[in-house]
């Protein structure tokens, strides 16, 4: 499958894909109800992945790259060997390249392979003593889990008694079959509950729930043990764990089977492909393995997956369903998308009712109509996508979809000289959401300026653009229902705080595409002043480090547009008076310096610094984008994830995974307060 995930072009977009993939994966892994199918959430995580690695200073403490159920998962009961995820390949090529790496690392060839289907379900461990289940628990965020033993009685497969009385740990997956589904509903339905959207939430909500006056049934599927013999193969693993009485996927037409090449591995993963449709129980991809025990332990395992094992992700289903009406939505930029309403389907165990339809000359030219009947495929969209009518079956009502004449959020004008339409408005028809994200920590930094506040200075006329902010009166304010004295004061102290913000913060509050926190930081150092950002064009944009030929095409044309605004801000005197801060050795280095040459006497020239934790002492106050701007005045560069290219750790309260990775590679690991110390003079004054 290739990856067509539309690339984050902000700080903003950023944002929110990381909340929604936070929001899936929690609900992905507690009831199953994503709104999101397996397709959409990994090419939106590659998409949140490729921006952290251009943006390594921005990444948000709850991104969820690097960490096992996305991070969106907790549990309380500990596991007694961390409960890791799989890393997923979505081509043949991707998975040569991928054992090519493995077999780089262990220095010679995969011994043999182990291919089996990929269960979609939910992870357990399932805990015996002397032969004899006393507990099972959920994966929750790898470390700990949470207990279910009181739905093990229910889950076919796991027995409650093994063949031998060993002390041993099953682990495996959890799922409805599609029969054990149909009677699972039928059964809700019988009790006036409404039915299970498809088999995944079904057993999730089965597994978490207590005290239900009905039963429902599971089934588990064995995958891997700990406390057998360390040196059996994974296939012989599997041939044991079926002689102690564990239901495997042995059973099945897609049995695990061991592969001597890796030509092999991919003929058993298109057989089992072939089978998916034909299989009691849903399976969202093949589960490649090396097979023999010194394999598995030379590579090891990271902190979020094993090395030795990939998921060859399948490709997303086509389904037809009917077109129900279609939504026209205002982004914060004034571009007004189409949506799609959708009769709910099932599609890859996901119910979808919504879908993208890109932009009004895409609706004309797949000559779509209300009601007709039409494929909606999901694949790398954020969304799934309506591929085509089903025109051959039309029986005349369907109906034509109306354009808008007007914009659907303002009622004013609409360019529709591009194929994506815009309210002539453009961001000021959103004013609210451009104010919001502007006042946020780490753009203009005012407090008190949040929802309800933006949403009143908007509707009372007071604000259309984030420049009228440094216009407003105490008279005006105290006009203003909910306004005081003492608030009104407070909030025009903060917004003439704002006023001499550092440009970066300046710049990124203008919300311009293609840019983020740390583009700003580096636009704002490469050019040293408003008015220079505002005369460069692409060309001399292309020159900021890191920004490329592409990106800087759509900042030069979002300076054009945001001239006004620009013009707004200049009167006011806003970013126009403030300078970059600069970091010892910066002025030698001339206008025009990038970050890394205006850094050359920092204390952390040469370092390339990960921040992780919760900071104590004289940093508990910073957000972590401002600890990168620390480090950057400081001569360093921030990143996001620790690596071979790492050189310092700052690791606050509950480091994690990042500081156990610095220690294996050696890492210089520094307290917050060591830090502090070290960067004394480059501290924030009060």
């Amino acid at each position: 499958m290739t990856d067509t995930a539309s690339p984050l072009l902000s700080s903003a977009d950023y944002a929110d894909a990381v909340a929604a993939a936070v929001a899936a994966s929690a609900a992905y892994y507690t009831d199953g109800s994503t709104p999101l199918g397996d397709d959409e959430y990994d090419a939106l995580l590659r998409a949140i992945t490729a921006y952290e690695e251009e943006h390594p200073g921005e990444v948000l403490p709850d991104s969820p790259t690097g960490k096992v159920a996305g991070g969106a998962v907790q549990g309380d009961v500990p596991h007694s060997v961390p409960m890791l995820s799989l890393d997923n390949v979505f081509d043949a090529q991707e998975l040569t390249d991928w054992a090519a790496g493995l077999e780089r690392r262990l220095g010679r060839p995969v011994a043999g392979w182990c291919v089996e289907p990929k269960l979609d379900g939910l992870a357990v461990a399932a805990r015996y003593r002397a032969g004899r289940l006393v507990q099972m628990l959920t994966r929750g965020d790898g470390l700990a889990g949470e207990d279910i033993t009181h739905a093990a009685d229910a889950v076919l497969g796991l027995p409650a008694t093994l063949t031998e009385p060993i002390d041993v740990e099953l682990r495996g997956e959890v799922l409805l079959t599609t029969a054990q589904f149909e009677e699972a509903n039928r059964i809700r339905l019988a009790h006036e509950a409404p039915a299970f959207a498809h088999p995944r939430s079904g057993a999730a909500g089965t597994l978490r729930a207590k005290d239900r006056p009905y039963r429902i049934e599971l089934t588990f599927f064995a995958y891997d043990a700990i406390g057998l013999d360390l040196d059996l193969s994974h296939s012989a693993l599997l041939a044991s764990l079926a002689v102690l009485g564990a239901n495997t996927a042995a059973s099945s037409a897609a049995a695990p089977l061991r592969c001597e090449s890796l030509d092999a591995v991919q003929q058993r993963i298109d057989e089992i492909a072939a089978l998916r449709a034909a299989l009691p129980f849903g399976i969202d991809g093949v589960v490649v393995k090396a097979d023999t025990a010194a394999d598995r332990h030379q590579a090891g395992s990271g902190s979020r997956a094993p090395r030795w094992a990939v998921a060859r992700k399948l490709a997303a289903e086509h389904k037809v369903t009917r077109l129900l009406d279609v939504e026209w939505n205002v982004g914060r930029t004034g571009i007004i998308a189409p949506r799609a309403v959708l009769e709910p389907v099932v599609i890859d165990g996901v119910t979808v009712t919504y879908a993208t339809l890109h932009n009004p000359a895409d609706i004309t030219r797949r000559d779509l109509m209300l009601g007709d009947l039409c494929y909606v495929f999901r694949a790398g969209d954020v969304i799934p996508r309506v591929e085509a009518p089903l025109a051959e079956l039309r029986d005349g009502s369907q109906t034509p979809i109306v354009f808008p004449s007007a914009c659907p959020r303002c009622g004013d004008e609409i360019d529709t000289s591009e194929q994506r339409w815009r309210c002539v408005r453009g961001r000021n028809c959103q004013a609210v959401a451009s104010v919001i994200y502007a006042a946020g920590r780490d753009q203009l930094d005012i407090e008190g300026l949040g929802g309800t506040r933006a949403i009143q200075l908007v509707e009372s006329g007071l604000v259309t653009d984030i420049a009228d902010l440094f216009t407003l009166t105490r008279d005006q304010l105290l006009a203003l229902d909910r306004m005081g004295e003492t608030s009104t004061d407070n909030l025009l102290a903060a917004i003439e705080t704002a006023r001499s913000q550092p440009l970066n913060r300046v710049f990124c509050a203008l919300g311009v595409r293609g840019t983020g926190r740390t583009m700003s930081r580096r636009i704002a150092a490469h050019f040293g002043s408003l008015a220079a950002i505002r005369a460069a064009d692409a060309e001399a944009l292309a020159e900021v480090p890191g920004i490329g030929t592409e990106k800087a095409r759509v900042v030069a044309a979002e300076l054009l547009e945001l001239a006004p605004l620009l013009d707004k801000l200049t009167e006011q005197q806003v970013g126009t008076q403030v300078t970059e801060p600069q970091r010892p050795g910066a002025a030698e280095a001339g206008d025009g310096a990038d970050t890394e040459a205006a850094g050359e006497a920092g204390p952390l020239t040469g370092e390339a610094v990960v921040v992780t934790g919760s900071m104590t002492g004289p940093l508990a106050a910073l957000s972590r984008n401002e600890m990168n701007e620390l480090v950057e005045r400081a001569g360093g560069k921030a990143s996001s994830s620790v690596s071979k290219r790492t050189t310092l750790l700052v690791a606050g309260e509950k480091a994690g995974s990042k500081r156990t990775k610095a220690e294996e590679l050696g890492i210089r690991i520094l307290t917050p307060e060591e830090f502090a110390a070290l960067l004394a003079d480059h501290l924030p004054q009060d």
